[in-house]
């Protein structure tokens, strides 16, 4: 088994790039004598699943003085912590365009999950043509690929239904590719099992299905436990790149030890092995994937197609005219380090200068935005290597104020945990309800509604139960001061004109209680491309 420390280490070889520190500037902390400080342990219950697991939350063994001190700019009213310049700055696309991808996962699991693998879609692809890569295909990879008339059915619906989901993950896989292939060649896997993450997640690591099977991998809670995927209320491993990928493996593995047949083995990895067995069965003893597909649940009936095709698609891209973005750097240049003490993602995105967004899609796993300490595990930030460069090179000033602000006040994580638990609300669906107004309403998104509820689709009927994790109470909104309200500006503007980065799903969170459904309605549009300058509606109105 490869350690959780010898992941970190390999993950951070591959995509960070080495940087030297200058010695600090003079003005950036003022230091002290060290004395040691005696933390008391906070101690606080997990959900009722880890409800018997006691997590003490404490901070480093051996801290500097609270001496040490950290001082806004009286100009800028940030911290300025200051380190040397050793890379440039990282190509902000990468993250405007994963965040514009996560919407994808919805529409790739309701593709995958109601495919029919007979019906016809007229593409211009001849299928002499077809058969012939395909056949180029199978010799290269272990999968059964043969040419048949379902799969031809598939690929074409891709390339004109999907067209444009497939490009943006032309685009998004080299975010993740790397990572899958190491890891698929420590266990012996196909390296194009890599192309499974598209049709599970549309490589989405927060994405989570109507059945609760969650991250990249798809994983179900139970499965997750198998594979030592810690689920608790602060962290999520299945949303874990590393580790939800490791596990990813070794239960592919173990599949293909039951079937020796990797078709089967994915078959068996959607429905599970009881399923495959019983289709087998049924079908008199036939082990070929194509033989049993007609017994097996409608659902992984269009999977393995649904994973082919999209194979085919990444491997002959140019010969359809599909191209991602091409970037230089295949990942962002990151590293990690194990935190020493309770941190919030808002305490490290005022004293790092990092977007709070940013923090998020680097660091999927931990649920509440916040990194607990816990003894006898280590649990890891990950930041761009310019940003690690000053977390790194004032980390002793950087906990000593993290603890001084969580002596001020109790700890944030266990209330975040208790708030999550006691907010949790059954909302009964009246008349004139849609989801973008009961996501306004309890400050959530219409996704997180979705995904709460199972929801495939927008509609709604009255008297139907939702459950609703509220960010804020249904009866008031507390705003910042001098800070318009997000809910006046929504309803004072009428018309948002777009602007280079913008994407339907970043426009719909400037905008509480519209969707992306909202604007696509709106506006006439089919897509996801939007054109700079263009002005959208931002409300069923007629200016």
């Amino acid at each position: 088994m490869i350690k959780l420390k010898l992941n970190y280490f390999i993950f951070s070889g591959l995509f960070a790039l080495p940087f030297f520190m200058m010695a600090q500037e003079k003005d950036s902390i003022v230091s002290t004598k060290k004395e040691k400080l005696n933390v008391e342990e906070m101690v606080s219950d997990t959900i009722a699943l880890q409800a018997e697991e006691v997590i003490a939350l404490s901070t480093v063994d051996s801290l500097p003085d609270n001496d040490f001190v950290l001082i806004k700019s009286p100009l800028t009213k940030k911290y300025n912590l200051k380190d040397n310049e050793v890379a440039a700055k990282y190509d902000s696309l990468w993250m405007k365009e994963l965040i514009a991808n996560a919407p994808l996962f919805d529409e790739i699991y309701e593709e995958v999950t109601t495919l029919d693998p007979d019906s016809t879609y007229v593409y211009d692809l001849d299928t002499d043509t077809l058969k012939l890569r395909l056949e180029k295909l199978n010799q290269k990879t272990p999968f059964n690929i043969a040419y048949n008339p379902s799969l031809e059915n598939v690929i074409k619906s891709f390339l004109t239904r999907k067209r444009g989901l497939m490009q943006r993950m032309l685009t998004a896989s080299q975010f993740y590719f790397p990572l899958f292939e190491q890891q698929m060649d420590n266990y012996n896997i196909p390296l194009e099992m890599k192309y499974l993450s598209i049709i599970e997640s549309a490589l989405n690591p927060k994405a989570r299905s109507r059945v609760g099977a969650t991250g990249l991998w798809q994983f179900m809670y139970s499965t997750g436990k198998m594979y030592n995927l810690d689920v608790t209320s602060y962290v999520d491993e299945r949303s874990d790149p590393i580790k939800s990928t490791e596990a990813a493996c070794k239960y592919l593995s173990k599949l293909y030890d039951i079937f020796n047949d990797w078709d089967l083995a994915l078959a068996a990895y959607n429905s599970g092995p009881g399923n495959v067995n019983k289709a087998i069965r049924r079908s008199g003893g036939y082990k070929n994937y194509w033989n049993i597909r007609r017994n097996l649940p409608r659902e992984t009936a269009g999977y393995v197609p649904a994973f082919l095709a999209t194979m085919y698609i990444f491997e002959y891209a140019e010969e359809h005219g599909l191209k991602g973005k091409k970037v230089e750097r295949p990942y962002f240049e990151t590293d990690t380090v194990h935190v020493k003490s309770l941190i919030t993602f808002d305490q490290i995105s005022e004293l790092v200068g990092i977007d709070k967004e940013e923090l998020k899609l680097l660091n999927p796993s931990y649920k509440l935005n916040a990194i607990p300490y816990i003894e006898g595990k280590n649990y890891a930030l990950r930041l761009p290597v310019d940003v690690m460069g000053k977390f790194v090179a004032n980390e002793e000033a950087i906990y000593a104020h993290v603890e001084k602000e969580l002596k001020s006040k109790e700890s944030p994580l266990p209330q975040l945990v208790k708030q999550a638990q006691e907010n949790r609300i059954r909302y009964k669906v009246r008349s004139g309800d849609y989801l973008g107004k009961i996501a306004e309403r309890y400050g959530v998104r219409v996704s997180q509604i979705k995904n709460w509820n199972g929801l495939r689709g927008n509609n709604l009927r009255i008297g139907q139960r939702l459950t609703i994790y509220p960010r804020r109470n249904a009866t008031a909104s507390v705003q910042p001061k001098n800070t318009p309200s997000k809910t006046t500006v929504t309803s004072n503007t009428k018309v948002h004109e777009v602007r280079s980065g913008d994407s339907l799903w970043t426009i719909s969170r400037k905008y509480p209680g519209i969707s992306i459904e909202n604007l696509r309605e709106w506006n006439g549009i089919s897509g996801n491309n939007l054109k700079p300058g263009t002005k959208l509606k931002l409300c069923d109105c007629s200016s």
